[in-house]
């Protein structure tokens, strides 16, 4: 939807990381946890749903990514993100999004659309 509708690579990057960290902050309160920082959270993330198998390995490496992703877009890099770029930044965050819905759910925090 952010790519029919014009918005840069950039904020599309930027959009898709938030979508993430917001899954983690919300993870985080189920487990009475507040991170100071997105490294914070992120750290915490791994640490008490990666690895302990609550959550597989992957989302940790899809945030991971998107995360350097968005710091090199918004700090380092000059030139524009690709719709490549913005388009594996969707998905991914379609995916983990997805992910932290299910486990959510599972665990009675989350009710599903089809509840």
């Amino acid at each position: 939807m952010l790519l029919t509708h014009g918005r840069s690579g950039r904020s599309i990057v930027n959009r898709s990381y938030y979508c993430m960290f917001y899954c983690v902050v919300a993870l985080l309160q189920t487990i009475n946890r507040v991170p100071r920082k997105h490294r914070g959270a992120i750290s915490l993330f791994d640490r008490e749903f990666v690895h302990t198998g609550l959550l597989p390995k992957e989302l940790s490496f899809d945030l991971h990514r998107v995360f350097e992703l968005r710091q090199v877009d918004d700090y380092k890099k000059i030139e524009p993100v690709s719709l490549d770029e913005a388009q594996e930044a969707i998905t991914v965050a379609e995916r983990f999004l997805a992910a932290v819905q299910q486990y959510l759910s599972a665990i009675g925090y989350f009710l599903s659309q089809q509840d």
